[in-house]
């Protein structure tokens, strides 16, 4: 159903409060404290109107609309207090206090509580009866303070509810850069690592001034080998993407125990490799994964940065951890670049609970890094 516009609902409640007042007063059902027994219906009625008038402006102007409905309160008590202007006073003083600014509420709230004790306390000093003002007081009580508390009552709900709904929204903005982050440093990984490798096997193989059959053949097996796993990976990833269900987020060939064919993809770009220790067969699967991400972005990068140098890639296994060190020649940077991939196995480490140290000791450059094999963090 189509909710109608505020000045139109306004008129309709104010045309409502009006037609049930005129029908008490034609039948003398709106009495609360008693007055001159002589008052003309119209008065009553025009008194009741300007109080409806400010029910015009519950939407626009609530604190205007709460003070006009005042105005006509004061008159009727002189009149004899009656039902139908309380009833359009306490809806006025109720909205002008929800949807009012805060500093509104405040005044109306200050005004209430000193209205409703001076008006108690001049009762409980004329009238010598102390049950009569109690329960006078408690008409004051109900008619002024009930319907301001509870306007502050959903005031403070729904502030609530718009920081629960803030904090939601924070939680959702969290959650999706945390995943843009995790799938850019996965495409990082699979990109970088194997594309860059082709191209520097391509151009490796491009500028051979006699090309050695043999040479060749190894170079371009090992570029087939890593277009054919850049392509796997990459349909491994789409797949994880598109799937309902909980799926492998990474490709089985991404293990340790496929180091070998890592390095011998670096041997044919022309890095001299040695490979040394043994990876341990019980990895958690994260943790695997860290370790061999770790030591093929560090190729990568000695690839790019140092062609032809000397790298040593150790494993040692102490404990309950893992050390992967991989040590190459520095020869400065020769080929500018982001820092995204010192970012990614440091945060590779940092997710199962590793450590991750990369920089330059004496004339070399080193990346190591320490993961539990007990365990990846939760």
């Amino acid at each position: 159903m189509r909710r109608l516009p505020d000045p139109a609902r306004d008129l309709l409640i104010a045309l409502g409060c009006f037609a049930v007042g005129a029908v008490l007063y034609r039948f003398n059902l709106y009495e609360l404290w008693a007055g001159p027994s002589d008052t003309p219906f119209g008065w009553r009625l025009l008194v009741l109107g300007i109080a409806c008038l400010g029910q015009l402006l519950r939407s626009r102007a609530p604190l205007v609309g709460a003070f006009v409905a005042l105005s006509a309160a004061s008159v009727d008590v002189a009149l004899g207090l009656s039902a139908p202007v309380i009833i359009v006073l306490m809806d006025l003083l109720h909205v002008a206090t929800l949807r009012g600014s805060k500093r509104t509420s405040q005044l109306i709230i200050g005004l209430v509580v000193m209205t409703a004790v001076g008006i108690a306390v001049g009762i409980a000093l004329t009238v010598q009866d102390w049950r009569s003002a109690v329960g006078s007081g408690l008409q004051i009580f109900s008619v002024l303070v009930m319907p301001v508390w509870w306007a502050i009552n959903l005031r403070q709900h729904r502030l609530n509810t718009e920081q629960v709904e803030r904090i939601s929204q924070l939680d959702r903005r969290a959650a999706v850069t945390a995943e843009r982050t995790r799938m850019a440093r996965d495409l990082h990984d699979v990109i970088a690592g194997h594309l860059s490798a082709i191209a520097i096997q391509s151009e490796a193989v491009l500028s051979m001034a006699a090309r050695d059959p043999e040479t060749v053949r190894t170079v371009l097996r090992s570029v087939r080998e890593n277009s054919i796993q850049s392509l796997a990976e990459m349909r491994t990833m789409i797949d994880v993407l598109r799937a309902d269900d909980e799926v492998p987020d990474e490709p089985a060939s991404a293990r340790l125990s496929e180091l070998g064919r890592l390095v011998d993809s670096a041997r044919a770009g022309g890095l001299r490799v040695e490979l040394s220790g043994e990876a341990p067969t019980d990895l958690p699967v994260a943790v695997d994964l860290a370790a061999y991400r770790i030591v093929q972005e560090s190729l990568t990068n000695a690839l790019k940065h140092a062609p032809g140098a000397r790298v040593e890639v150790a494993l040692d296994e102490a404990g309950k951890r893992l050390a992967v060190t991989v040590t190459s020649e520095w020869r400065g940077a020769s080929t500018p670049g982001t820092g995204s991939g010192l970012v990614g196995m440091a945060e590779r480490a940092q997710a199962v609970g590793g450590t991750f140290d990369a920089g330059r000791v004496d004339d070399r450059w080193r990346v190591r890094a320490e993961l539990p094999t007990g365990g990846a963090r939760g």
